[in-house]
């Protein structure tokens, strides 16, 4: 127990009457205001997203809105839940759950929180344990997103089984990523008002039943309708994980293990139609299912002994226990108010879109981000009309040109410290000493040539046969390499620029990525018929090149284009009240501290 405001993240204690605001990575700076984290990290579709230092803003003591309260227990979770704007760009009024604590009196004797060295801390566990558990996470999610594009490589299989054309049975792809982001706005609270474990054997309890009727089906609608309620629940594992991440880690090597968490989420695209394409050559596209359900089964058994990490379910049953043990209510943590559960979908399910529709910066980055995404989840629909179908290849060889997007991926993800080097080399902000959103657009810029270069390249080699097979797929490495980059810092530019509101413009930005990535490859049987794969190719590679710009443009202008922003002003407005309050506070601290010495100087003269 402490009598100040301890920060169970990093186990230190603040004075009373201080805030800590936090960096993305942790690094604490006192205020005067209440204290709050900052908001989370987006790492809602299968790029899932490394974190970068942001400066991230301090509310005011009458706008601790949503965000603050769902967002106490951490400094920095990479989720895409429940974030946004208050109405008006104002605080918001909450209705709030109880967990048996007087709010009116709180004795500072009887906090409970995390002492520096406390093993029920998620961060104090052995080393041993903690990478069993991010390891134990991060294929439960690679497995989720493995399940999207591992149903492609068996798409001519349903497609003889049930005589439905290549067009209507890309749905299954379609209804999967929709599914995905709608669990992401519905799913994905859960965490907040139940803890991550809880969520996590549920949901994934869930997404392997939906297995069941998808490999059984004797329709393919029910194959839909299968897919969409299990990627809803799936993807509470891709929404949230980042957040045990967080959790599990410290501000020292939490970069490292983000990187080493994604290695395997990210690849899940691109591993899906290699083990899809065998398992449907040698068993059958029902069996593309039943891999999958085995994989799922053995993962959740591994997933019980993963405990909870989520710091408020874990003081408030340090409380509860305290309680029952001595018999004394006066217990408390200062997660003792939740957020009601109403409170938490409105917020999820409206402010994404009210960002979305409303901040220019936004239009600007779903469209681009969109585009790349979309085209990304085209190839799973492209790759085999041109290996499989010009080229003869069969199931489990055409899965294999995927390696080069794999390998691409695999490479931005491990070049992590030196893009973070080139972010680092930045010109710092005068005012805030610290690196601006737009140092991410140097990733992005780079990202961004990548991207159209392997997807030129592969039009214009894929065919005619007499093309070696190695030259495009070669090039789907700086294709896989560029989109990562663009996936990955396009969130941390959004995360930097909105701050405490980076969860709501996150949550849309995948939301509509989603919808785009699961609409388009719908059209990809059609427009490669009717362009030929070297026309359609290219057209798609244009379009990429046509958005080239975007990055550019937030590299030399985005300091501008964020001043102009009218919930970044709001933002900016609450820091400088935020650092005016701190400055007077710690004037009056010297003052105290001033006229201290001088009455014991007095006593002892």
């Amino acid at each position: 127990m402490v009598a100040s405001i301890s920060d169970p993240e990093k186990g230190t204690d603040v004075a009373d009457g201080s805030s800590s605001s936090t960096s993305i990575h942790g690094e604490i700076k006192n205020g005067t205001g209440p204290e709050r984290p900052p908001d989370r990290l987006d790492f809602s579709d299968p790029a899932h997203h490394l974190v970068v230092d942001a400066d991230v803003q301090e509310p005011t003591d009458l706008d601790l809105d949503l965000d603050v309260q769902i967002e106490a227990v951490k400094t920095q979770s990479v989720s895409v839940s429940v974030a946004g704007v208050g109405a008006g760009a104002g605080g918001a009024t909450l209705a709030q759950t109880r967990t048996g604590a007087s709010t009116a009196s709180r004795p500072p004797d009887f906090e409970v929180a995390f002492a520096p060295d406390d093993p029920e801390n998620p961060r104090n566990w052995p080393l041993w344990y903690r990478c069993w558990s991010l390891g134990v996470l991060s294929i439960a999610t690679w497995i989720v997103v493995l399940y999207s594009t591992s149903y492609t490589a068996s798409i001519p299989g349903i497609m003889e089984e049930f005589g439905t054309s290549m067009s209507y049975t890309t749905l299954g792809l379609t209804t999967y990523l929709i599914g995905l982001a709608t669990g992401c706005l519905v799913v994905a609270p859960l965490s907040e008002l139940f803890g991550r474990r809880k969520v996590y054997l549920v949901c994934t309890s869930v997404f392997m039943v939906m297995i069941v009727p998808s490999g059984l089906s004797s329709s393919i609608q029910g194959i839909f309708v299968a897919r969409f309620i299990g990627a809803v629940f799936g993807a509470s594992l891709i929404s949230n994980c980042p957040g045990s991440v967080f959790d599990l880690t410290d501000d020292h090597n939490r970069a490292f293990y983000m990187s080493m968490w994604s290695m395997a989420p990210m690849n899940g695209p691109a591993t899906g139609p290699i083990i899809g394409g065998f398992v449907f050559q040698y068993l059958g596209w029902r069996w593309c299912n039943w891999i999958v359900l085995i994989m799922t089964g053995i993962i959740l058994l591994a997933m019980f002994t993963v405990k909870e990490t989520y710091a408020p379910n874990i003081l408030r049953a340090k409380v509860a226990r305290l309680r029952k043990e001595t018999d004394d209510p006066r217990w408390w943590c200062r997660y003792d108010n939740r957020v009601s559960t109403m409170q938490v979908f409105k917020t999820s399910l409206g402010r994404p879109f009210v960002l979305a529709a409303t901040e220019p910066i936004l239009w600007a980055f779903n469209i681009w981000v969109s585009t790349l995404y979309s085209i990304l989840y085209l190839c799973f629909v492209a790759y085999p009309i041109v290996f499989s179908q010009n080229r003869g290849w069969g199931p489990g060889m055409s899965g294999l040109a995927f390696t080069g997007i794999g390998i691409g991926t695999f490479l931005a993800v491990a070049c992590e410290p030196l893009v973070r080097r080139i972010i680092n080399a930045h010109p710092r902000d005068p005012k805030t000493g610290r690196i601006p959103p737009e140092a991410a657009a140097r990733a992005l810029a780079l990202g961004a040539v990548l991207t159209p270069i392997g997807q030129l390249v592969f039009a214009w080699t894929c065919l005619p046969t007499s093309i070696h097979w190695a030259i495009p797929i070669a090039f789907g490495i700086p294709f896989g390499a560029g989109n990562t980059l663009v996936f990955v810092y396009s969130s941390n530019y959004l995360a930097g620029a909105y701050g405490i509101y980076s969860a709501s413009a996150l949550a849309g930005n995948a939301v509509i990525r989603s919808l785009a990535g699961g609409l388009l490859p719908l059209a990809g049987p059609s427009m490669y018929a009717a362009m030929t794969p070297q026309w359609a190719g290219t057209f798609l590679g244009l379009l990429e090149v046509a958005l080239v710009p975007v990055p550019f443009v937030f590299w030399r202008y985005g300091d501008r284009i964020r001043a102009k922003s009218r919930v970044i002003r709001h933002l900016r407005e609450d820091h400088e009240k935020n650092e005016s309050r701190r400055v007077r506070a710690e004037a009056r601290a010297a003052e105290k501290a001033g006229e201290a010495r001088i009455e014991e100087e007095g006593k002892r003269e």
